[in-house]
């Protein structure tokens, strides 16, 4: 993708390109999942789908492809979703990209003590300085974690926020995908 900068790491690279794919469809969206799988290994092992994914003539040797996953159900939780899935030995990690509501800090001493799931969920709806923001989350094989946050009043580019620890709990969530 174009806007994704090339002096990023690979995981940010794939991390961002997700980003602006889910950008390219609209706020709204339901939740999705991505294989992360290296480059090369996929240009060498599978050489028609590489070329599908236009990588047949790319010079670029080191990288990750993000390979959209079927839709998510839902009808059930992603936390319980996410707790199904196995990802075969050709897959170095995987990402997600998911729309919320979040709070800012100072909203945290505001909240309703006793609420469950469902009146949280709506009260934070409802709250005044709510905001919507779409998170991508990836984490590889080896540990290595990447989110992308982009706030939908800020719907640009340039106001993606990018780091490690931004969406710590998905990330962990990811994260145990791999786990044996």
């Amino acid at each position: 993708m174009s806007n994704t900068p090339m002096a990023a790491s690979p995981l940010t690279r794939a991390v961002l390109e997700i980003d602006e794919y889910a950008s390219g469809l609209g706020w709204d969206q339901p939740a999705r999942l991505f294989a992360l799988v290296d480059t090369a290994q996929l240009r060498a092992q599978e050489p028609s789908l590489a070329a599908q994914l236009g990588l047949g003539d790319e010079q670029v040797t080191t990288g990750l492809t993000p390979i959209e996953q079927d839709e998510i159900a839902t009808d059930r939780p992603l936390d319980e979703f996410l707790a199904t899935i196995a990802w075969p030995d050709a897959v170095a990690g995987c990402a997600l990209t998911v729309e919320r509501l979040m709070l800012p800090p100072s909203a945290e001493a505001q909240v309703p003590e006793g609420l469950d799931g469902k009146k949280l969920t709506q009260w934070v709806a409802e709250h005044p300085e709510r905001q919507e923001v779409r998170m991508t989350v990836a984490v590889l094989r080896d540990g290595a974690r990447e989110s992308a946050l982009r706030l939908r009043e800020k719907d640009s580019p340039t106001e993606v926020l990018t780091g490690p620890d931004l969406v710590p709990g998905l990330a962990d969530a990811l994260a145990a995908t791999f786990e044996d």
